[in-house]
């Protein structure tokens, strides 16, 4: 018990000033223990889940025009739809805020309880390359198919390879069902083709990302260049 080796003495002299029976003093050494715990697993859990810089949802600026209501953003925070597996699809362009929340999201169900990762489309093809060469690299795809959440920020911004574009279909056909996504794009469904050049596989992936979700298009003005910080006051 790790907390206990370090806090022991601490909890003891708290419950002989409030002349605690044994019995009580024994519950708040092992509630100390549960929560030193709690708070372990948590702190591996948001390690592992690889979360950029910013997103904490509390920062989240709900007066910036980007097609999201206040309401919409409540309902996504409450995080039924991934109770229900539900995927979620933020399509727009550069600057929407798109990334930010799908990271923010993450973050809230790692919060949760649930095994939440963020990853971008470039981490995902690297793993799906090396998971049979490299021992890292199958550690992450196992962890990957044990998620209760992935969140895939800037799917298809590049085209890839037909082989490659074969394997993330494979995986995604295993663990839909399952596992619930996050999907940040700035290319509408019908592009997707176009990135692999296969109408059919396309089709098939869609298929499975489109059954249980909610399709959410941002719009707007880019928040990083409308909040743009220079170095030179009064520059213009």
């Amino acid at each position: 018990m790790s907390s206990l080796a370090k806090d022991f003495e601490d909890i003891l002299q708290q419950s002989q000033s409030q002349n605690c029976t044994h019995v009580q003093y024994a519950f708040r050494m092992l509630q100390n223990e549960i929560l030193y715990r709690k708070q372990k697993e948590l702190s591996a859990r948001l390690k592992l889940a690889c979360l950029p810089l910013n997103h904490d949802l509390k920062n989240y600026d709900t007066s910036h025009t980007n097609g999201l209501t206040q309401i919409q953003f409540k309902q996504l925070c409450e995080l039924f739809w991934l109770e229900q597996n539900f995927n979620i699809i933020l399509m727009g362009p550069s600057g929407t805020s798109k990334t930010f929340l799908a990271a923010g999201l993450c973050h809230k169900a790692i919060n949760n309880g649930y095994k939440a990762y963020f990853r971008t489309m470039e981490q995902i093809i690297k793993t799906l390359k090396l998971k049979d060469i490299t021992s890292r690299e199958a550690a992450e795809y196992k962890r990957l198919q044990k998620a209760n959440l992935i969140a895939i920020d800037d799917i298809m911004l590049f085209p890839f390879e037909k082989n490659v574009a074969v394997d993330f279909f494979n995986f995604i056909n295993a663990v839909y069902e399952k596992t619930a996504f996050i999907i940040t794009t700035n290319k509408s469904p019908q592009q997707w083709s176009e990135m692999i050049n296969d109408t059919v596989l396309v089709t098939a992936l869609l298929d499975r990302l489109l059954y249980n979700c909610q399709v959410i298009k941002l719009s707007g003005e880019s928040y990083r260049i409308k909040n743009r910080k220079e170095i030179f006051a009064n520059s213009k």
